[in-house]
């Protein structure tokens, strides 16, 4: 549940559903469907059918009204789910579309580039606008009805809706074998596709949106790799009695608690200072942390189930594949922790102890 304002009648409704329609649909029988690179068409349908990706599109711009808190509780269960779709991408993508004043996506979309070091060139041509650039390990490029690029130019970042026939595309994949594509992309769009964002909306704010809900999504897959593992410790008999009663185990889920507990409360600091204005440094912190308790909680899981962990026929290694490709998208925690060292040297030796007080 997330911290701040009392949860809303209609966040609380979408949810409820959500959780309903991902424990129906996303049995290990589709994941499964989904890791052999099959598009889970009649899915994504019902995703649709819902309005859950345009959870974060205002109700007066035709979206469900939830604001960044209660949509990242929205990804958080998702993730706990290892929903293998582009839910959180599409979420962002019709955020930024929405923001810019341009239609909202109907289908599957995402956002471009997702690493800052990839750039986008943006250039008046005759009838319209031309991008061009690569973009490297972009989510579900290939399955992408609409992508939203972002490109600077003359000092404003500025939206650019462009279809998947304006978008060349070499798959790839992450360790949970959700695309990560690299898109080449040189297109002419029309006037009308594209806009400035407003202020607020950055590169690098923008990126920092992404890492917001990707800490979301760690978070919920934390939560539910804790649970499997504690439930598996209790059912496991060892020499006569469940492998939970043992003080080695109970230290380790003990620890596992604690990264779990650290996770949920990241995905919070950053939900609601996405909500704030996307400020930088508690998403900073938030998936730097939440990036640790990722791999720690995975570790540990695959320890107390020992071989049966990796097996094809168990669920786990759904989430924790999930769990290793996610701490490192949209930020890792070196990136990250690169930021926070940069802000605390920038603010100097009187300005460090507010700038913590103030996260």
């Amino acid at each position: 549940m997330p911290r701040g304002p009392k949860v809303s009648e209609t966040s609380q409704i979408v949810w409820d559903t959500a959780a309903r329609l991902f424990t129906e649909q996303f049995t290990p029988q589709e994941l499964h469907r989904a890791e052999a690179g099959e598009w889970l068409g009649a899915q994504w349908d019902r995703i649709e059918e819902l309005g859950l990706p345009l959870a974060l599109v205002p109700e007066e711009d035709g979206g469900v009204g939830l604001d960044a808190i209660e949509g990242a509780m929205l990804v958080r269960i998702a993730g706990s789910f290892a929903v293998p779709l582009p839910l959180p991408e599409t979420m962002l993508a019709n955020r930024l579309l929405a923001a810019a004043g341009l239609p909202l996506a109907a289908g599957p979309a995402t956002v471009a580039p997702v690493r800052l070091d990839d750039r986008l060139t943006l250039a008046r041509t005759d009838g319209g606008w031309r991008l061009s650039g690569v973009a490297h390990r972009v989510p579900w490029g290939r399955s992408a009805a609409v992508l939203v690029g972002l490109a600077e130019h003359e000092g404003r970042v500025l939206a650019v809706r462009l279809t998947g026939d304006q978008v060349r595309t070499e798959p790839g994949v992450n360790l949970a074998c959700e695309p990560r594509d690299t898109l080449r992309i040189e297109g002419v769009a029309a006037e009308s596709a594209v806009a400035p964002l407003p202020d607020g909306f950055g590169l690098a704010e923008c990126f920092a949106m992404g890492a917001a809900l990707r800490t979301a999504a760690i978070a919920g897959a934390v939560g539910r790799v804790l649970e499997m593992t504690v439930g598996y410790a209790n059912d496991r008999v060892q020499f006569g009695r469940p492998i939970g009663k043992f003080q080695a185990i109970q230290q380790s889920l003990a620890i596992m608690a604690g990264h779990a507990a650290a996770a949920a409360g990241s995905a919070d600091v950053a939900a609601e200072a996405m909500h704030d204005g996307t400020v930088l440094l508690p998403i900073a912190a938030a998936k730097a942390r939440a990036g640790e308790a990722a791999g720690a909680v995975a570790t540990i899981a695959h320890q107390v189930h020992g071989a049966i962990g990796f097996t094809h026929e168990h669920s786990l290694h759904f989430l924790t594949k999930r769990l290793w490709s996610w701490r490192d998208e949209f930020g890792n925690e070196a990136h990250w922790n690169r930021v926070i060292g940069r802000r605390m040297i920038a603010a100097g030796a009187d300005g460090v102890w507010p700038l913590i007080a103030a996260l």
